[in-house]
């Protein structure tokens, strides 16, 4: 746990590998507008997944806790790769901050820790994509000195056969 102390705050921020207890509130976060527009992952399914991300080698979620209360969360994945020179590649995803609280140094935290994981871990880069539409948050990364580079290419692809 990595507690951080901010003048915004008056409780320590704990920064953590998050629980199974913690799913119901990081769902939570998920659920604002500009993620998941309202829409919840059912628990057992979050709990399902949670539990799938523990085997990957280096596939982490984490929660930002105040007090007892989770306000924010991020996923990190240190990848290997043949490429690169063999050097480890990082990947933040599903990042959210409680809109409550946003503006008070919590994602700048998170981000910071994201980049610590990585750069302890050896990653030659430390990559995240954001919606197009999310200007505030392109703002949020610019000014943590996150590079815009490059294009960012998906493809929707049809729901797997049950």
């Amino acid at each position: 746990m990595l507690p951080m102390k901010s003048a915004a705050m008056t409780d320590s921020l704990i920064l953590r590998l998050a629980l199974a207890s913690d799913l119901p509130a990081v769902l939570l976060l998920y659920a604002q507008p500009d993620i998941d527009d309202g829409d919840t992952l059912p628990l057992a399914d979050a709990k399902r997944i949670w539990e799938r991300m523990a085997s990957y080698p280096n596939y982490k979620l984490y929660v930002a806790v105040r007090g007892t209360q989770v306000i924010g969360t991020f996923a990190l994945l240190i990848m290997d790769n043949i490429g690169h020179l063999g050097a480890p590649s990082a990947v933040v995803e599903d990042v959210a901050v409680d809109p409550a609280v946003q503006g008070q140094g919590i994602g700048k935290a998170m981000m910071r820790h994201a980049m610590a994981l990585a750069a302890e871990s050896g990653c030659c880069k430390l990559a995240l994509s954001s919606n197009i539409k999310r200007e505030k948050a392109h703002a949020f990364y610019d000014a943590l000195d996150f590079e815009r580079h490059g294009y960012s290419f998906r493809m929707a692809l049809p729901a797997a056969p049950a």
